[in-house]
């Protein structure tokens, strides 16, 4: 092999010290605090380093990255998997050097880094949904302390952090007690159908732990809305600085419905169109305004980053993985990226959909391989779509599941008519003698 870059280095990055090999040089290191992360530029500029390869590790790299970036070397980071060392021979010097020479050699693959503004979004996107996750945790803990008490407000009411559910939390900490009064508290709809049952829910017995515990569940779960609506102003501000504001597109176009965790965010799906050229995601089945952000944040707004869609499920982690040897044949498990776990997310609330042509195809696999296997099936087909209308700009349509059904029918007939033909034997059709 021959090695097709002369000017190349190796870091291994860690909490405290950073390793650098260059060849024909002895390894240095050096502290991870800034003065020392310049001084490694200075180190690398002043020996001719044109590239460089580092690990992902962890965030340690985010800072070295964008001081070498900023200092025009080109900077390759990779997958720690791509640089396993042998065993038994592992240090943080061995490490850089086997880095360098990977790369020196062209054997490494350059992971996704996004510009600065992706990067910034990413970063308010992902603390969001921390909140989230947090908030929901109070959400079960306010379920418990009311089970405690024996009022079953959360098996009449579907959600208990909704605005029914919420508003007499809120009167049974002010001190109400009045089984009446609260349940005037729920939405008329809520009362038209199930009044009986929410005075049955709230005949329970008050314990003082019982409200401390629902009191502290309730105000932490406000306290995370709280922190879920300043980066709602955040993301805000990001979205409407690179989506010019929605400027060029119809403001008063209705959009799909986001249902669970909307965010207070202006002009969103025109904003997005900006962001993308024009191409909207949301004519896919599934896929939200809320959902399209988030992609945003995790993929970027260039999909030409993956030459084809298959490069781009693979990176997704929805393609399966291949290990041979010989005769045997395994599926290798890839990582689980985040982006590839929206597109999850979004095929399990397909799976059930009477529309979406998608959700058929996933009940129709789910009875013969179970519903891990259709949700990724599913999420894979979605991640395809994605590609296609972002990259070709293909105007994608929902063909329903009765297009869906009449194509499968036909494809039965093809086969039916094949095996009869292989088998000497006539089909007739006495449905058009009839």
């Amino acid at each position: 092999m021959k090695k097709i870059r002369k000017n190349a280095g190796g870091i291994d990055i860690g909490a405290k010290k950073v390793f650098t090999s260059i060849e024909d040089e002895p390894v240095v290191s050096h502290l991870t605090f800034t003065e020392d992360l310049n001084l490694l530029c200075s180190y690398l500029l002043k020996h001719g380093i044109e590239t460089v390869a580092m690990e992902a590790t962890g965030v340690y790299w985010v800072i070295l990255y964008e001081i070498l970036e900023k200092a025009g070397i080109d900077v390759w980071l990779v997958d720690g998997r791509q640089t396993k060392q042998v065993p038994g021979r592992k240090t943080d010097v061995k490490d850089c050097q086997w880095i360098r020479e990977l790369h020196s050699y062209g054997l490494l693959n350059r992971c996704l880094v996004v510009d600065k503004d992706i990067k910034e979004l990413r970063s308010y996107m992902r603390l969001r949904e921390d909140h989230i996750r947090s908030a929901s945790m109070y959400v079960n803990q306010m379920q418990k302390a009311l089970t405690l008490m024996n009022i079953r407000l959360k098996e009449v009411i579907s959600q208990l952090h909704g605005k029914s559910g919420i508003s007499i939390i809120a009167s049974i900490l002010e001190g109400e007690r009045d089984r009446e009064v609260l349940t005037e508290l729920c939405h008329p709809s809520i009362l038209k159908n199930k009044r009986e049952l929410i005075l049955k829910s709230l005949d329970g017995t008050y314990t003082e732990s019982g409200l401390f515990a629902l009191s502290q569940a309730y105000n932490c779960y406000y306290f995370y809305q709280d922190r879920i609506a300043e980066c709602d102003d955040k993301i805000n501000q990001v979205t409407n600085r690179i989506g010019n504001s929605g400027e060029g597109q119809n403001l008063n176009q209705k959009r799909k419905p986001i249902r669970h965790n909307k965010p207070n965010i202006d002009n969103l799906g025109a904003n997005l169109k900006n962001i993308f050229g024009g191409q909207d995601a949301t004519v896919i089945g599934g896929i939200t305004d809320y959902t399209w952000i988030q992609l945003l944040s995790e993929t970027g707004n260039d999909l030409t980053k993956w030459a084809t869609e298959k490069h781009f499920t693979s990176w997704l982690g929805l393609s399966p993985g291949q290990h041979h040897s010989g005769k045997m044949r395994k599926s290798k498990r890839k990582g689980k990226p985040v982006a590839g776990q929206i597109f999850k997310i979004i095929a399990q609330g397909l799976l059930n959909s009477k529309d979406v042509a998608i959700g058929a195809f996933g009940r129709r696999l789910r009875g013969r391989k179970g519903a891990p296997v259709a949700v990724k099936a599913m999420a894979r087909k979605l991640a395809v779509l994605y590609w296609r209308v972002m990259v070709k700009g293909i105007d994608y349509a929902e063909n329903g599941i009765k297009r869906y059904e009449e194509q499968l029918a036909l494809n039965k007939i093809k086969v039916v008519n094949r095996l009869a033909a292989e088998l000497n034997l006539k089909v007739i059709n006495f449905a058009d003698k009839i």
